[in-house]
């Protein structure tokens, strides 16, 4: 009876350890001394593995049944799957349907004979993905601990992380080796459509972002002197960071320059027409969504954005241009290709009127808060909450401060009048 092998033929041949498929491979690779003939025994085992293209995942169209059943599977029959067929060339389908069907005559719950049966090749190839990821898990980061030959390295990964074999670690592994050659296979990464995971991109720009970020940071800390500025001259007298999301300090006194300095901010920003959309808010920076899985495209903008321009006085258009380039260097969805066309004068126009919301938003925030003397902010403040709500600029903060003076006549008079008109934030 012939073998329908699961693996591929180059990896089916590979010496131990390399061959080995059991719990006990982390174990002895960690054993394995680093020398530059191990390594290049290492990038043949990965070569072995991506000599043909590793099965699909799973399918998304099974049900959360089967997927249930599946992941009892892992954690159920995965020891004796290493048991039965500890080596790459042993890894076979018929070895698989034998130890699930071993396994199912005693589960329990009980396992429909007819999903095995129906599922068998479905489930094969999702274990076969699951036990190289695992596999190319474990000698990446053998590789990692002590790497000689970083091009040829960082040439493999980079083919594990288009290949979706521990795409994650693979990424890891280039950014730990850094510039030049990680970096180089990074921005390969980004770029290539073949990588399908949009997760596995998104971790490669982020690696990118810090390998870079030598070079933002220089260029932050050069004067804006005769560049040219994009925000109006009372918001560049701002002096808190966009780092710190253009925060106010909650100990700031309530002295005359410090009410002066929000009221000039707040005119200078000031809304003449209703926004053709709204700016982005709550900050994630500060609920931790930025840690979810999705994130909009705008949050990866955004960090560039800053990088260049830590500070409203930096908000220039060259700087404007530069992080725009960027950020198309580093493939962000949504970030136009030219930084010389009218797409790109769109996108930077938006990102100025973003900017000047979130600058807005924080001074409302602190008017609100942390001014207490309601004398200092009537009715200046409340005339200019009002048309900020009524315009869709920031109109969460400005209705904020408004709720926080509500013991004020105007700040109820305005909200009543939002109320009205039906342009109170819900």
């Amino acid at each position: 009876m012939t073998a329908h092998h699961l693996l591929p033929a180059a990896m089916r041949r590979l010496p131990p350890p390399w061959n080995d498929l059991t719990p006990e491979r982390g174990q002895r690779l960690h054993d394995l001394p680093h020398t530059e003939a191990n390594e290049r025994a290492a990038l043949d085992a990965l070569t072995a593995a991506l000599s043909d293209p590793p099965p699909s995942l799973a399918p998304r169209a099974w049900s959360e049944e089967s997927w249930e059943f599946y992941d009892r599977i892992r954690q159920e029959a995965g020891h004796r799957l290493a048991q039965v067929m500890p080596t790459a060339g042993q890894f076979t389908r018929e070895g698989v349907s034998d130890v699930l069907g071993e396994w199912a005559a005693t589960a329990r719950p009980s396992v429909p004979a007819w999903w095995l049966e129906n599922q068998l090749d479905l489930i094969a190839d999702a274990l076969t993905h699951s036990m190289l990821s695992a596999w190319t898990h474990d000698v990446l980061h053998w590789l990692q601990r002590h790497p000689h030959d970083e091009a040829d390295i960082a040439a493999v990964a980079e083919r594990c992380a288009v290949n979706g074999l521990a795409a994650h670690d693979a990424v890891s592994l280039l950014r730990h080796l850094g510039t030049p050659h990680g970096e180089r296979a990074l921005l390969g990464l980004v770029r290539d459509d073949r990588v399908g995971d949009e997760s596995t991109r998104a971790w490669a720009r982020d690696s990118l972002m810090l390998l870079r970020r030598p070079g933002y940071e220089a260029r932050a800390r050069q004067p804006a002197q005769g560049e040219h500025p994009l925000l109006p001259p009372a918001v560049r007298e701002l002096p808190y960071s966009w780092a710190a999301g253009f925060q106010w300090p909650a100990e700031l006194p309530e002295t005359a320059d410090n009410i002066a300095r929000a009221r000039a901010i707040l005119q200078a920003c000031a809304p003449t027409a209703p926004l053709p959309e709204a700016v982005p808010g709550p900050d994630p920076d500060r609920t931790g969504d930025e840690d979810d899985e999705q994130q909009p495209a705008w949050l990866e903008i955004r960090r560039v954005m800053r990088e260049f321009m830590p500070y409203a006085n930096l908000v220039t258009e060259e700087r404007m241009t530069e992080a725009t380039r960027e950020c198309a260097l580093l493939d962000i969805p949504g970030v136009p290709p030219d930084p010389n066309s009218e797409e790109a004068a769109h996108f930077a126009r938006r990102w100025v009127t973003w900017i000047s919301g979130w600058i807005a938003g924080e001074v409302f925030t602190w008017l609100g808060m942390y001014v207490d003397d309601d004398t200092l902010v009537t009715p200046w403040a409340m005339e200019l909450a009002e048309r900020y709500a009524r315009f869709g600029f920031v109109p969460d903060q400005a209705v904020a401060m408004l709720r926080w003076h509500d013991t004020v006549p105007r700040s109820r008079e305005a909200l009543a009048r939002l109320t009205a008109d039906g342009t109170l934030p819900q």
